[in-house]
């Protein structure tokens, strides 16, 4: 091989790594812009509150701190019920379960969706076509990212794993810690909200009509009636 071939050879090479520099930068821009769009769920109110007049409502990401902080604080609680739950990987769940809202928005769920699915009538969330939005937003906002970025929300959205329904049971009953919050700091009025949206519920209390029917463990449930407990004695001060 002559000194032509050796310098052809050079050339080549340079071209590949410019080439897999290249390739670097673009993977590390998409994954930065998916990270970013996630951001989103910082600024993204929960709708629920919005509805019921509460004074600056949390956001999505704030929830799902909350979700999260349940996992570690009170997961060997609810662990009793899941043998062989794994609260590490629950932990990953908490923190992904709502990031597609990011891109569709917070839809909340309403007393009729859980007490009136066989009602054809009730109004209610459209359940399928939630979640095909949000398995769209998903591949978005996921795409350019480890697998298991979207591989724990698929698990989680899946609610077969013992983390999955950890991690629900907290979400559920993170939404009635916080309607304790908002209760003893007497944060809302449902005239600045939406004051036909909640017709049938005095106060908060449609956020616990819809929390404890969904509760799959023993342990959610005692946990759930503890913390309605201390609502109420906050709400009838």
């Amino acid at each position: 091989m002559d000194a032509t071939d050796d310098e052809s050879e050079g050339g080549a090479d340079d071209d590949l790594d410019a080439d897999a520099d290249d390739n670097a930068d673009d993977d590390l821009d998409d994954a930065l812009n998916a990270v970013l769009a996630a951001y989103d769920l910082k600024d993204e109110r929960r709708t629920g509150w919005q509805l019921r007049g509460i004074d600056e409502p949390e956001s999505v990401a704030a929830h799902s701190w909350g979700v999260a902080y349940l996992v570690v604080s009170l997961g060997d609680r609810l662990a009793v019920d899941l043998p062989g739950v794994d609260l590490d990987r629950a932990l990953r769940l908490a923190v992904v379960h709502d990031v597609a809202e990011a891109e569709t928005g917070d839809v909340a769920t309403r007393a009729t969706d859980v007490t009136d699915r066989s009602d054809s009538t009730a109004e209610g969330v459209d359940r399928e076509a939630k979640a095909a939005a949000e398995r769209a937003a998903l591949r978005d906002l996921a795409g350019p990212l480890p697998e298991r970025v979207r591989d724990a929300w698929e698990v989680y959205e899946a609610r077969e794993s013992p983390e999955a329904v950890l991690v629900k049971e907290c979400d559920l009953l993170d939404t009635c810690f916080q309607a304790v919050c908002y209760e003893r700091g007497d944060r809302y009025d449902p005239e600045r909200g939406d004051p036909d949206a909640f017709r049938e519920y005095d106060d908060l209390d449609e956020f616990f009509a819809t929390t404890e029917p969904r509760l799959r463990t023993n342990a959610g449930r005692a946990l759930f009636a503890a913390v309605r407990e201390r609502y109420r004695s906050a709400r009838d001060e």
